[in-house]
């Protein structure tokens, strides 16, 4: 079967490599037919990564949890890319009772098995029995190279899905797949940025930093307005991303990038919830120094530095809640797509280039906001 193969920066390639089989009675196979270029990929691809990293890890320049997920010369390639993706299910084991062959579904971009301490507790990004299986340890995920795991990346003919009753989730009926191309990662990401704060502050006040995350601040500005915040006010130096943040209804502010001053203007009004998507650690002193008493606060982004500096008495003065850490997509699912059916939010307006699947060798490295891939599915008939 072919998988997309990220060879080294700017290089991608199809390449072979044997198809997966059913490992277990709770395996599905699925195939990908839609998938969605995650921000966090455009690293690798764009910048030459892998020797300056590792220089920097031997420096202690970068903290050495970044060696753990992605290995000890990070993003060092070939290894299969891409980690979001909307797929048809082919085949299932004997215990699958969830999915069947035919049925659409999201595959969360990290590996889990639904039932230890932390996938219990909604963890599911750190499933200890997966990562278990994993040689870095930290993480058991698709896209990011061996060390997370011998899982490939999601541009590719089959996976295999362990647990398939846990972690697949069925993409409800009527629904565009285009339209949750990114659910398996940016689009939830972006969610629980958002929509869980709303919740404990109804109509309150939100404070995007975006451009870095270029689609995860995006789809945060739109879940805030849908959601009901009073008021959304999305910062980035991209003309092309402001647009789609103001037609969302949120408010826009073009900002000069730097990364020696604060990348926002000093603003009168405070804010009950801020989404730092830049992802830079001034962006995350700035969005922690915007909020409210009590505020919340999540940064969605790779913080490299092993001595990021935080307003530590700011935080304290305003009993702030700092929020850092890996996305658990598969909790958020459900409701995300419910969400999605029932209010017809338009996700896919973040999309700035959709492409051919076969043509993801020149255009899966574009320097583009939202980039989607696509293909017809199957006709498994009567199966």
């Amino acid at each position: 079967m072919r998988e997309l193969t990220l060879v080294r920066t700017g290089r991608l390639e199809w390449r072979e490599r044997p198809a997966p089989e059913l490992a277990s009675s709770t395996d599905a196979l699925v195939r990908p037919f839609v998938a969605s270029r995650c921000d966090g990929d455009t690293l690798p691809l764009h910048w030459p990564a892998p020797r300056p990293m590792q220089a920097g890890l031997k420096l202690g320049l970068i903290d050495p949890v970044v060696a753990s997920i992605v290995g000890p010369v990070p993003f060092h390639g070939p290894f299969g890319i891409g980690h979001e993706c909307v797929a048809q299910v082919t085949a299932v084991g004997a215990d699958v009772v969830g999915v069947r062959p035919g049925d659409i579904v999201i595959v969360p971009w990290s590996v889990s098995c639904g039932s230890c301490y932390e996938c219990r507790l909604g963890l599911t990004a750190k499933c200890s029995t997966m990562r278990a299986e994993s040689p870095g340890g930290t993480l058991a995920a698709f896209g990011f190279g061996s060390t997370s795991g011998a899982w490939g990346g999601m541009v590719a003919d089959s996976l295999r899905i362990p647990h398939a009753d846990h972690m697949l989730v069925k993409v409800p009926t009527g629904v565009d797949p285009l339209r949750v191309a990114a659910a398996s990662d940016n689009l939830a990401d972006a969610w629980r940025t958002v929509v869980p704060p709303l919740r404990l502050r109804p109509g309150g006040r939100v404070l995007v930093i975006g451009g870095g995350g270029k689609s995860i601040g995006l789809y945060a500005a739109g879940l805030a307005v849908a959601h009901g915040a009073s008021v959304v006010d999305y910062f980035d130096n991209d003309d092309s991303r402001l647009e789609v943040a103001e037609s969302f209804g949120a408010t826009v502010h073009k900002v000069r990038r730097s990364f020696r001053r604060m990348l926002l203007p000093r603003t009168t009004g405070r804010y009950d919830v801020a989404v730092e998507a830049s992802p830079h650690p001034q962006g995350l002193r700035d969005a922690l120094r915007a909020l409210r008493p009590g505020g919340i606060c999540t940064g969605t982004g790779y913080y490299l530095s092993p001595g990021t500096r935080l307003p530590a008495m700011d935080m304290y003065a305003t009993s702030a809640t700092l929020n850092i850490g890996i996305s658990h997509v598969r909790p958020l699912l459900p409701e995300l797509l419910d969400f999605i059916a029932s209010s017809d939010f338009p996700a896919e307006r973040v999309t700035s280039m959709l492409a051919d699947w076969d043509d993801a060798t020149d255009t899966y490295a574009a320097h583009t906001t939202k980039l989607v891939l696509h293909r017809p599915p199957l006709d498994l008939g009567d199966r």
